[in-house]
């Protein structure tokens, strides 16, 4: 019996297509039939009862659980009745129609329900399992979660930090962006702190531990997911609320019909049919079907356009925001940094000012390194005696003279600069920054034309912020900002009335997309992590998907509202038929199936809107 439950738990999903299939090609018989004047057949085996057994019985089966277990009524209670009511009459096709089409709902909400979200995992991935621990001399290789505070440890160049700590021997090259989305590697001396999950670039550095794994920054980050995960699940479905009012509506009208026409003809057998055909008609299908096949067709336009949405309520969480909120590294601007100018203070031209740091830098795996081999395009020179001074770039003898390839004094907004010397002499200074993409700016003037508001937060400092945020126009930056301080700008944001769409790609925005009310991910460089915590992505990292992603889920969520209210017009149209006799069971049910119908097609226009 356990394998059993297992194996149809396993299956689920799958049995239920194949039943609803089936059911499908049993009503189509069982209408075929009747038509046909083949009553006599219908009488004695009725195809529609394999509707009803298929469809029927768990509906009514959920229905019970619901009341009796979760005291929660539901849609369920209502088509439940209707089916008794169908049955006791013997209009076995009335019944099996209305299972079929609820069972076609709740499939179709299925499908555009939220995905498994894996994030949590993925960071826990990203935590550094072992540390290289110091002690009298000898390294050992420990696991991370054995490391004690005050314990020294080496961290060689390529290797994560494995927990919070503080340098107290070496210079290095930090690359932060997975925790604090800065671009640009942070140049780390004695005395300087650091965080668990960022990456040693160059030198050796020994730390010594200030916190335990267990509490280690990457650690926080995870436990505070899982926080923000608990606080979306508290969001109710308006579908469940506008159910329970109908129920009661539905089975008011319909015991006051049932009596009324009863009383007036004298006549309880009359007053029971009409009161079951009105229980049918009343059947809130048409309503089941407006919401998902909407989202299903709103979340099929986008697919088309390069963005991937989870579910149906992260369409109405998009469509419903007022405030866009974006990380600047590889969401406004590429991610990757390269050179912009080349500014020549000596003899050396331009290109042999580049030719010249690119000889260098070849074996250097720094990103302002990469940056300038890119940018060159003339060869490189042979080297020799190439050393790196952790912390200030590289030195090298070419021609018999003296290179070095490495800071300068000197402030440019936006803009870190590398010189280029010989011999102690200043040749020149490249220009390097990250560079902003190309349709930001208009992507952000589309947005305010939406009434939609416009923040960038990053982990970069005030002049680089100001720079970016200037050239793209967004209505307000702020800088030097850890995962942190973003999730908590956007609770208070939230706090404030504000609905807020926050927009990122990195590791260091996981919290930050978990936290808004809708989280969108740029997915053409974002991390896993960032794609996970999300609700939505943006698969071509395209900026320009961005305004179309606000406009198809605003558009989904007033065809919703347009199906609702069709469902609704024709629910009421068909319960006065119903009270009047114009409709029994059978037509009735025919009759609320074309409302049925009807929410389709509108919602089926909707994929091919632009």
């Amino acid at each position: 019996m356990k394998d059993f439950s297992e194996w149809y738990e396993k299956n689920s999903d799958r049995i239920r297509l194949v039943s609803v299939i089936a059911s499908g090609i049993c009503l189509f018989a069982s209408l075929l039939l009747d038509w046909t004047g083949h009553e006599s057949v219908v009488k004695k085996c009725d195809p529609a009862l394999v509707a009803i057994v298929l469809c029927g019985i768990p509906i009514v089966f959920g229905a019970i659980v619901g009341v009796v277990k979760e005291h929660d009524i539901t849609a369920d209670v209502l088509v439940s009745l209707a089916l008794i009511g169908s049955l006791a009459l013997k209009e076995f096709f009335a019944a099996g129609e209305v299972a079929f089409i609820m069972q076609i709902g709740s499939i179709l909400e299925d499908f555009t329900s939220d995905r498994a979200k894996k994030s949590i995992s993925k960071l826990i991935k990203l935590n550094p399992q072992k540390a290289n621990l110091v002690e009298n001399g000898t390294v050992t290789l420990i696991d991370a979660d054995n490391v004690k505070l005050g314990d020294v440890l080496q961290v060689k160049a390529g290797e994560a930090i494995p927990v919070d700590g503080t340098i107290i021997e070496g210079i290095s090259s930090v690359d932060q962006s997975s925790m604090t989305g800065e671009s640009v590697p942070v140049e780390k001396k004695v005395g300087d702190a650091v965080m668990s999950g960022t990456i040693n670039l160059n030198g050796v550095l020994l730390i010594q531990a200030i916190k335990t794994a267990e509490n280690s920054s990457l650690q926080r980050m995870i436990k505070l997911a899982g926080q923000a995960d608990a606080q979306k699940a508290k969001i109710v479905r308006k579908a469940n609320v506008w159910a329970a009012w109908l129920v009661v509506i539905s089975l008011t009208t319909v015991i006051i019909a049932g009596v009324a026409i009863g009383l007036v003809h004298d006549d309880c057998r009359l007053g029971f049919a009409r009161a079951v055909t009105v229980l049918v008609v009343f059947c809130p299908c048409a309503f089941v079907l407006a919401t998902p096949t909407a989202i299903s067709a709103g979340i099929g336009n986008a697919s088309r356009h390069g963005i991937l949405i989870q579910s149906g309520e992260a369409l109405d969480r998009i469509a419903s925001a007022n405030l866009a909120v974006f990380d600047k590294t590889g969401t406004l601007t590429k991610g990757k940094p390269v050179v912009v100018k080349v500014e020549p203070l000596a003899s050396a031209d331009e290109r042999e000012l580049v030719k010249i740091a690119a000889s260098g830098e070849v074996v250097s795996n720094h990103p302002f390194a990469h940056a300038i081999i890119d940018c060159n395009t003339s060869g490189v020179y042979e080297v020799a005696q190439h050393r790196t001074i952790a912390g200030k770039g590289i030195e090298f003898q070419m021609n018999g003279k003296r290179y070095f390839v490495g800071k300068v004094e000197k402030k440019s907004v936006g803009c870190s600069l590398v010189g280029v010397y010989e011999n102690d002499v200043l040749l020149g200074i490249i220009y390097i920054q990250d560079v902003i993409k190309d349709n930001a700016q208009y992507m952000i003037e589309r947005l305010k034309a939406m009434q939609v508001k416009t923040v960038m937060l990053t982990g970069d400092n005030e002049d680089t912020a100001r720079s970016v945020a200037g050239a793209v126009g967004v209505d307000s930056f702020i800088s030097n900002c850890s995962p942190e301080d973003k999730m908590n700008y956007i609770r208070n944001q939230e706090l404030q009335g504000n609905k807020v769409a926050m927009f990122g790609d990195g590791v260091n925005d996981s919290l930050a997309l978990r936290s808004a009310f809708a989280g969108i991910a740029m997915g053409g460089i974002g991390s896993d992590v960032a794609i996970e915590s999300s609700e939505a992505v943006i698969v071509h990292d395209n900026l320009d998907a961005i305004p179309y992603l606000f406009k198809i889920a605003r558009k989904t969520q007033k065809r919703i509202t347009i199906n609702l209210c069709i469902s609704m017009l024709l629910n009421c149209i068909a319960v006065f038929l119903a009270i009047n006799g114009t409709l029994n069971a059978v037509w009735g049910a025919l009759f609320h199936n074309c409302g049925s119908v009807l929410v389709v097609v509108s919602a089926f226009l909707l994929l091919f809107s632009s």
